[in-house]
């Protein structure tokens, strides 16, 4: 049986990793080799991605441990920059498991294209446009798409009229993407019924584009949190007090589910997503409410804390990006995904796993101690120190209390001058 209860896997060398990871999810030799060599994008696979391509960047691949996700073991590739993000997923998902891991929901894949329109009589354009529903419809799914072939296209739509400085007839049409991320597909049907709908209304049609407020693309997670592996019925009862701080209050808030975004945005750079995307769609969500935290926290009868997250996730394991990245195939691989709902559910888990570990930290320890020794670590090996130098310019800092360039270049001089 494959489990991601993985201990002590943070004191593997990256080599005895990507070894148990390949095991894991039955890399070929071949993936592995593409990992070991920095994973670099091919130069002329990067140049049809994007503009002006002269090289690609690099960020640290990761992979989170012990996630317990609807009964299933998953390993989680994580690509970030920041100390301790890695690390506080794979602690929060170790104590979920405790309770039978995470449990998930997904309401489905709809996406809204918005269409604008223009007009002086939105009131009747309003009711051209329900009188044509069906026409509309049908319309938008003329598109030759293997998305509509699989069941997908557009199932309905919502009119509003919106007071600007001209009157304004928005048109929601509701699209299926199936697995796709689907703003291609969402901007095509769009453009395509635009002509149709200026010529039902009378009206001027000015925008044709999806939305990132995805509000019928939630994906959902809860976990139960054992008091005891939490830290004590005080523990639960700081992280219930340091909630309550970012429900009253926006500025804390901000920093609350920027923390939850550490692990969702990972996630999604990891498996070549727009990360941008469900970043802009989790925030305004968030907004609608008055600007709150995503997740919610409770103690049970029990004792124990538990934990929910809500947020829209537009993602898709089919599309330009991800076909064209080695990297991202090989991550949705070592995830053992088979579908954009399965992903969705999957990061809402990590969302759900990265904010309660943030939480707990805060609120025992703090949270800047991890932080810094990472960065501790990481200015050792900028200034060139080698093997065990690491380890001792590391030490060195943390227990004089300075971080800095400077000084892990005088602690290294200082121990190569006595060797």
């Amino acid at each position: 049986m494959k489990t991601s209860r993985i201990s002590g896997f943070y004191k593997l060398t990256p080599k005895e990793r990507l070894k148990m990871v390949a095991e894991f999810a039955d890399l070929s030799d071949d993936e592995v080799e593409l990992i070991r060599k920095t994973a670099k994008i091919p130069l002329e696979v990067a140049d049809g991605m994007i503009e002006n391509v002269i090289g690609t960047f690099e960020l640290p691949l990761g992979i989170a441990t012990n996630f317990l996700i609807d009964g299933k073991d998953y390993l989680i590739p994580m690509v970030i920059e920041e100390p301790s993000v890695v690390a506080a997923a794979s602690n929060g998902a170790r104590i979920a498991r405790v309770k039978g891991g995470f449990t998930t929901h997904y309401t489905g894949s709809i996406m809204i294209g918005q269409i604008q329109v223009i007009t002086e009589n939105p009131h009747s354009a309003k009711f051209e446009v329900l009188r044509h529903k069906d026409e509309i419809i049908a319309k938008a799914n003329e598109i030759e798409s293997s998305i509509i072939k699989l069941g997908g296209g557009c199932k309905d739509l919502n009119v509003r009229i919106v007071e600007g400085r001209k009157p304004m007839l928005i048109v929601d049409l509701l699209i299926d993407v199936k697995d796709a991320m689907g703003a291609n597909f969402v901007n095509s049907v769009c453009e395509h019924v635009a002509p149709f709908i200026a010529k039902i209304t009378g009206g001027r049609v000015l925008l044709r584009i999806l939305s990132n407020l995805c509000i019928y693309r939630l994906a959902m997670a809860k976990a139960i949190f054992d008091k005891k592996a939490v830290g004590g019925e005080e523990v639960v009862e700081a992280i219930i007090d340091a909630y309550e701080f970012a429900k009253a209050d926006v500025f804390r808030c901000a920093t609350h589910n920027k923390g939850i975004m550490n692990g969702v945005c990972a996630v999604l750079i990891a498996t070549g997503n727009d990360f941008r995307a469900v970043e802009a769609g989790a925030h305004a969500y968030s907004a609608m409410r008055g600007y709150k935290p995503l997740t919610h926290y409770e103690i049970n009868e029990d004792g124990d804390l538990v934990g929910y997250i809500e947020l829209p996730v537009s993602v898709g394991t089919v599309g330009g990006s991800i076909k064209a990245n080695p990297l991202a195939r090989i991550c949705l691989k070592i995830l053992g995904v088979k579908t954009a709902e399965e992903l969705a559910r999957v990061i809402a888990a990590v969302g759900l796993a990265q904010n309660f570990a943030a939480l707990r930290a805060l609120a025992t320890e703090g949270i800047q101690r991890g932080h810094m020794e990472l960065h501790a670590r990481s200015l050792a090996l900028s200034v060139g120190a080698k093997g065990e130098e690491v380890d001792k310019v590391v030490e060195i800092m943390i227990k004089e209390g300075k971080i800095s360039m400077s000084r892990a270049k005088e602690i290294l001089e200082e121990l190569r001058a006595k060797t």
